[in-house]
C-alpha cells in the first residue's frame, strides 16, 4: 500500500472504526462547576449532549455553567452531592439518569488537592483524599454501570493525574489516590467489557493552584519538555478522543502532560 492512497474498505470488514456520537447522549460530570470539569461540560454540550453538572459547594458556579450549557440548545441540570458519602453518590446517579432519561457517559472529574507535608498528615486528610479521589469514582461507576448495561453500553472517563505515575513530595494521600484511580480504570475496564469502555486522562501541569509562587511555576515549566503549562482545552481534547475517537480502546490512561512524565 502506498501512503496517501485511499484506505481499502477491506481493511475494516466490520465498517469504518468509530467512537460514540455525542449528540443526544446523557452525560454526568462530577465536579463540573469550575475549571477542567466545566470545560469538559461545555465541550460536550457544544456537540449536542445533555449534561448533568455535579457540584459539592460551588452552587452559584454550577448554575452559571448550566445556563451556559442551555444556551447551546441542550438540557442541563446542576445536582449537589457530597462524594465522600456513598448514599449520596447512589442518589446522584439515580437522579441524573432520571433527569436525562438515559446515562451514556460518566466523567469522574471531581477531586480534592491540597498540600499534606509528611509528618503532619492527619487521618481526616488521608480519608478525604481517598474518599473523593478514589472511592467516589468507583461507586459512581458501579451505580452508573447499572443504567449503561440496560441501554447496551456506555463510556466512563476517569480524570487521574500524571502524579499517579510519578509522585511528588508533599501530596502523599493525593498521589496514592490518583495511582489507585489509574489501577481502578484498568480493573473496571476488564470488569465492564465488552459493552462499557473505561479509560482515564492523566493531566500534568494544568491550572496550577493559586498558592504556587513564581519560582515554583518556573521550575515546573523548566521540568516540562514542551516548556509550557497545559490548558483545560488540552485535557478536553483527550477526553473527546476517548469518547468519540475509538471503540477499541479500554483500560488505557492517556497522559496529557507536555512530556512532564519523561522530564528531568
Amino acid at each position: 500500500m502506498v501512503f496517501g492512497e485511499p484506505v481499502s474498505s477491506s481493511l475494516f470488514p466490520q465498517g469504518e472504526p468509530k467512537g460514540v456520537e455525542i449528540k443526544g447522549r446523557g452525560v454526568l460530570i462530577t465536579g463540573a462547576a469550575k475549571r477542567i470539569g466545566r470545560a469538559i461540560a461545555l465541550a460536550l454540550a457544544e456537540r449536542g449532549a445533555d449534561i448533568v453538572i455535579h457540584y459539592h459547594r460551588s452552587e452559584d458556579a454550577a448554575r452559571e455553567t448550566a445556563r451556559e450549557i442551555e444556551a447551546r440548545g441542550v438540557r442541563a441540570l446542576a445536582l449537589q452531592a457530597d462524594l465522600a458519602n456513598v448514599r449520596e453518590i447512589e442518589r446522584l446517579i439515580e437522579r441524573a439518569a432520571d433527569a436525562l432519561g438515559r446515562l451514556d457517559i460518566l466523567v469522574n472529574n471531581a477531586s480534592v488537592f491540597f498540600r499534606t507535608p509528611f509528618g503532619s498528615i492527619t487521618e481526616e486528610q488521608w480519608d478525604l483524599n481517598l474518599d473523593v479521589n478514589l472511592k467516589a469514582p468507583f461507586f459512581c461507576a458501579q451505580y452508573a454501570a447499572r443504567f449503561m448495561r440496560e441501554q447496551g453500553g456506555g463510556k466512563i472517563i476517569n480524570i487521574a493525574d500524571w502524579a499517579g505515575f510519578r509522585p511528588y513530595a508533599g501530596y502523599i494521600p493525593y498521589c496514592v489516590s490518583k495511582a489507585g484511580l489509574i489501577a481502578l480504570t484498568q480493573v473496571l475496564a476488564r470488569t465492564l467489557a465488552p459493552t462499557i469502555l473505561v479509560n482515564a486522562v492523566a493531566p500534568g501541569p494544568v491550572l496550577l493552584p493559586e498558592d504556587y509562587g513564581e519560582d515554583e511555576i518556573r521550575a515546573i515549566i523548566e521540568g516540562t519538555p514542551l516548556k509550557r503549562l497545559g490548558s483545560p482545552e488540552d485535557v478536553v481534547r483527550a477526553v473527546l478522543f476517548l469518547i468519540e475517537g475509538s471503540d477499541f480502546i479500554t483500560g488505557h490512561t492517556l497522559v496529557v502532560d507536555g512530556g512532564r512524565l519523561i522530564g528531568p
